[in-house]
């Protein structure tokens, strides 16, 4: 493989890391309860979410291209030790999603082989670990997360066809929608670049090397893309959901989107809904295990020397955690509060970054990417703040 095409390779598969980052069990959940709840108008939700993603991503992307740093080091060259914030925020919130993702893994195998949950978890645990172990990790992350996506997207792709949603509804509701979910909104995009997530490319392209001024034109095509494909994703899953809806059936509220593959393509779908979810918590493991500890890894030559074996560890404790006592509810809790309040902090830490010359240098940032930027920010500030003040207190109860 010569320079170009390693290169290309690269830059796909930090869209593909992001954006199966970003698809997993909670995104799957998401999706069909909000279809359910909207039916046709939660295209209009996917619409908007997608422009308030973009306009989150493409900012962060840049800053981390052009200051040739981690999200962690331009948060402390903002303000000295707000980046260890920012890391401690992103390793716990990624460590008990990261539990979730196991648990995800571990449905995916009992629906496809009957296995108990459990050992699921711990089979797709050990593939997971596999991945880090081998001598070229990072073209296998790549590698790993590219396959997947694109099995999601075709099965899903298969289920849209089975499910016969009314599309030319779903167009037209998506630009005139009955009603606004404004909390459906600010769950989309959070569940989208939220916490951990919208870092997972940024900081795969600067460890393949992929930075400076010359690399922003293909970091933001990067950017962009990576949204899209999390989007086309998130849309197909809407439109398998809103044909079942369309159709007078009521999803399991147990596991919505599980009802959804059942009931638009019968037994084969639930099968199909096996591989789905296993593929989607299988690859936001690794995402999540890879982005949490690359928060850390430049705190000290040791933690650099051995994030691989670090990421290991980080995937076993979320695996001993998941067998040991299931998903902690309170956990779960706190991480989801702390994801909602992780984006304003990050992107508005970007923002403030993208003005500073000892950061960027002669970097001129456009104008209009840091007013979509600060919209995105006050956004996610005022419902993230809200989440927490209506979340927290149950913590201590």
């Amino acid at each position: 493989m010569n320079r170009k095409e390693g290169r290309l390779s690269v830059l796909i598969g930090a869209v593909f890391l992001m954006a199966t980052s970003a698809i997993g069990p909670g995104f799957l959940t998401q999706t069909t309860v909000f279809t359910a709840q909207l039916a046709a108008s939660f295209g209009f939700v996917i619409l908007l979410s997608i422009l308030l993603d973009i306009g989150a991503q493409a900012n962060i992307w840049r800053i981390i291209a052009v200051s040739e740093r981690r999200a962690q080091d331009i948060a402390n060259a903002v303000l000295p030790g707000l980046g260890y914030v920012l890391a401690a925020f992103v390793l716990l919130g990624g460590l008990a999603f990261n539990i979730g993702n196991i648990g995800g893994a571990g449905l995916g195998f009992n629906v496809l082989f009957g296995m108990s949950p459990k050992t699921g978890a711990i089979v797709s645990a050990i593939i997971a670990i596999a991945i880090f172990l081998i001598r070229e990790a990072g073209k296998a992350m790549d590698r790993f997360a590219q396959l997947l996506g694109l099995v999601m997207i075709a099965l899903t792709l298969y289920v849209v066809f089975t499910a016969k949603p009314p599309l030319g509804e779903a167009a037209v509701r998506a630009v005139v929608p009955e009603k606004i979910d404004f909390l459906a909104i600010v769950t989309l995009v959070g569940g989208t670049v939220g916490g951990y997530i919208t870092f997972a490319g940024g900081h795969r392209l600067l460890d393949a090397g992929i930075k400076g001024k010359d690399s922003l034109t293909e970091v933001t095509k990067s950017a962009v893309s990576a949204i899209g494909v999390a989007s086309l994703m998130r849309i197909l899953l809407f439109l398998a959901a809103f044909g079942v809806v369309a159709q007078g059936l009521t999803l399991d509220q147990t596991n919505p989107p599980a009802s959804v593959f059942r009931l638009a393509a019968g037994e084969i779908g639930y099968r199909l809904f096996g591989i789905v979810m296993w593929a989607a918590a299988i690859t936001s493991v690794v995402g999540s295990a890879y982005t949490s500890v690359s928060f850390i890894r430049t705190f000290h030559p040791v933690l650099d020397r051995f994030h691989r074996w670090i990421i290991v560890l980080f995937i076993f404790i979320s695996t001993v955690v998941f067998i040991s006592i299931g998903r902690p509810v309170k956990t779960l809790i706190l991480a989801g509060t702390l994801n909602g309040l992780i984006l304003p902090l990050s992107l508005g830490v970007m923002l403030v970054a993208a003005y500073r010359r000892d950061i960027v240098g002669d970097y001129r940032h456009p104008l209009w990417l840091t007013a979509f930027g600060a919209i995105v920010v006050a956004l996610m500030a005022y419902m993230g703040v809200y989440t927490a003040a209506q979340q927290l207190p149950q913590l201590f109860q």
